[in-house]
């Protein structure tokens, strides 16, 4: 069984230490907040704790570190867990700049180690059910993907609905086109704290033609979590809000012109809804990490796949901030 420690038990860290507990032997805790690791320490006996990382990482009998602290701390933690021979799972992103991100991943290339960013929504059930519709060719050419993730709050004060938000949905676009995207903009305005973007909208557009739309935004009537795949064949929803129907297939499209008027005729046909197993996808998350810790599985491609999400991340930034300038 892996041993493993983790840093940061905040509101998020909780639940991977939930997990992590119940998959892996538990070794170390580490938080700076002193009442957190006296919480903690109550909870997980078994586990020591401690305020310093280098207790972590002197640790040789220590094979991973999982990183659930604030986002801007990523970058150093990771490297610094990395440089001491461990594999790392870092919350996302695991860098807020491409240059930072290629240096993770070139280090964990180098040492043969493990970098999985925690793109918790890449193993949802329902977003692996989109994926195998997409790739065996169920939609047919896939034209355009859509993301709307919105809510009213939580309303933040240190990062912007795209870096909070954008990055789930980011991480499924890019997964589900298997392109790296060759234009982006982003559009938004801070409503609420000077500075801090709250409603954010973003458009994407690849080398094959295709295109993505991100509505990003914590000013909104209604909690959505939705993803919108528009094929040449078919159409497919996965709504996250919905308990049972997470995805919902279209069977309609456009057809072709009619010959008299010169307009398009749509074709409308079945509504389906495959089934999708209950699973938490955390839990799924967490045991992927422990398997390619153990050698299974292509361990560079986490890696990989978190670096063109930081590279379009740092892109839509520096948009957001050209037009807000």
């Amino acid at each position: 069984m892996s041993r493993l420690a983790q840093v940061g038990l905040g509101d998020w860290g909780k639940n991977l230490v939930r997990n992590f507990d119940e998959l892996a032997e538990l070794a170390w805790l580490c938080d700076t907040d002193g009442e957190k690791r006296r919480s903690f320490e109550q909870r997980y006996p078994h586990a020591r704790v401690t305020a310093d990382l280098d207790d972590v990482l002197a640790d040789d009998a220590v094979e991973a570190v999982v990183i659930a602290t604030p986002v801007p701390t990523h970058y150093e933690l990771a490297k610094r867990v990395l440089e001491a021979g461990k594999h790392v799972f870092v919350e996302k992103p695991p860098a807020m700049r491409g240059v930072e991100m290629e240096e993770l991943c070139e280090l964990a290339e180098e040492r043969g180690l493990v970098l999985m960013p925690g793109h918790l929504l890449l193993y949802h059930p329902g977003v692996q059910k989109l994926k195998e519709l997409v790739d065996r060719g169920e939609l047919g050419d896939v034209l355009c993907v859509y993301g709307n993730r919105k809510n009213l709050g939580t309303i933040r004060t240190y990062e912007n609905a795209l870096w909070s938000l954008g990055v789930h949905d980011l991480s499924v676009l890019l997964y589900l086109i298997d392109e790296e995207p060759s234009e982006l903009w982003a559009h938004g305005n801070a409503f609420l704290n000077r500075g801090v973007e709250d409603v954010v909208f973003c458009y994407l557009r690849f080398p094959s033609g295709k295109i993505a739309h991100m509505h990003l935004s914590w000013l909104d009537p209604h909690k959505t979590r939705q993803i919108t795949v528009v094929g040449r064949d078919k159409m497919v929803v996965f709504d996250d809000m919905e308990l049972e129907r997470k995805i919902t297939v279209y069977d309609k499209a456009p057809e072709q012109p009619t010959t008299t008027y010169g307009e398009w005729r749509t074709r409308t046909g079945d509504i389906w809804s495959p089934k999708i197993p209950n699973a938490e996808p955390l839990r799924l998350e967490c045991e992927y990490f422990l398997a390619l810790v153990r050698g299974e599985g292509d361990a560079q491609r986490p890696a990989r796949d978190g670096l063109v999400v930081v590279r379009a991340l740092e892109q839509l930034q520096a948009s957001l901030e050209a037009v807000t300038a």
